[in-house]
């Protein structure tokens, strides 16, 4: 198993985790309904899926069931 001949510093360590860091996702707005919404992700509005403004489901739409 391999073993560290020297111990490695707090400053040598923490100088490698530097580049790890949290990104805040990019954020569009669609275009028909003006809500705002992740990049390439259908969003909810209003009970209609949209994707790149156009409806994909509508859930407002009532059944008659005779």
């Amino acid at each position: 198993m391999a073993h560290p001949k020297r111990k490695i510093s707090k400053t040598r360590r923490d100088k490698r985790r530097t580049h790890y860091k949290a990104t805040a996702p990019q954020i569009a707005t669609c275009p028909t309904t003006g809500e705002p919404h992740l990049y390439h992700r259908a969003h909810w509005h209003e009970g209609k899926l949209y994707y790149r403004g156009q409806v994909l489901i509508d859930n407002t739409e009532v059944e008659n069931v005779a």
